[in-house]
């Protein structure tokens, strides 16, 4: 079993990642840019490091909770360039990256004797402290054996995809859905209410008939109509994704029209949302809803 796992990126998500490793009983190291976050992982017994590459030599495993692509790629490759990589290790990327990316660095690594795993994941902040996310997995079965304690730590549930790239795939492909969700569900309740049918009731008959999906069960009820618009996922990151998806969509030669008005609606011109607002104020339902927002 893999004892010591690393832990790069230490926001919501990395944080409740790092937290039900330690509490799982692995060995933690951590990195973040930010010294709070930093701070508050040591309150809890996890060992940081002043660098990613120092996380990485530290490590069996280590897991990265980054923005982008290009954060992924750059990590991996500062680690490789510090000699960080010695004995056999695995990368274990949940963060919402490329499939190209995440194929070439497991070509690489796997060349020098490492292992890459794209896990995408879902459940957000709540699921990540408590151990609960679902894994989208994709690499090769060897390194998803040798994984599957430290996913076992983070996730009630790993769908293993395919080979690298199958797991970004997935999440995308989820992720433009729920984009789109968000926008029919309201619009839905919009109607309901201009009709004069209370939002909640008319999400009480959603949630028990054909129409319902886990933004209308989970997301709506707990974050739109109470008003709080505090999921812990910003509608910046949402764009990425969708953004994400519909360059997929090009390069595999996919006609993707309700996606792409989709994109165009959750702009921040036609949203008035922010990147740094969350994403469920793109649910609101007017009338149906108290907005508490913090701006």
């Amino acid at each position: 079993m893999t004892q010591s796992v690393g832990v790069i990126g230490l926001g919501a998500m990395g944080m409740g990642m790092a937290r039900s490793l330690s509490a799982a009983g692995f060995s933690v190291a951590a990195y973040d840019l930010s010294a709070e976050a930093m701070a508050r992982a040591a309150e809890t017994g996890i060992v940081t490091h002043e660098t990613p590459a120092a996380v990485i030599a530290a490590s069996d495993a280590i897991v990265l909770s980054l923005p982008l692509a290009s954060h992924v790629e750059a990590t991996v490759e500062a680690g490789l360039a510090a000699g960080a990589f010695s004995e056999p290790k695995i990368i274990i990327d949940t963060s919402t990256s490329e499939a190209a990316v995440s194929r070439r660095l497991a070509t690489r690594l796997a060349d020098l004797g490492h292992g890459f795993l794209d896990a995408p994941v879902s459940g957000g902040p709540q699921g990540a402290a408590s151990g609960a996310l679902s894994v989208m997995l994709g690499g090769d079965e060897q390194w998803v054996a040798r994984a599957q304690p430290v996913l076992d730590a983070i996730a009630a549930k790993v769908i293993h995809v395919g080979p690298s790239g199958a797991g970004n795939i997935a999440k995308l492909v989820n992720n433009m859905l729920v984009a789109c969700h968000m926008l029919t569900t309201a619009e839905g309740l919009r109607l309901a209410e201009a009709s004069g049918l209370p939002a909640e009731d008319a999400m009480r008959v959603i949630n028990s008939a054909t129409g319902r999906s886990a933004l209308s069960e989970i997301h709506f009820p707990n974050w739109v109509l109470s008003g709080s618009f505090d999921s812990g996922f910003s509608a910046g990151l949402m764009r990425k994704d969708v953004r994400l998806a519909l360059e997929l969509a090009q390069e595999s030669g996919c006609a993707m029209p309700v996606s792409e008005l989709v994109a165009s609606l959750w702009s921040e011109e036609n949203s008035g949302v922010s990147d740094n607002q969350d994403f469920m104020l793109l649910g609101r339902v007017e009338a149906g809803t108290k907005e508490k927002t913090n701006g």
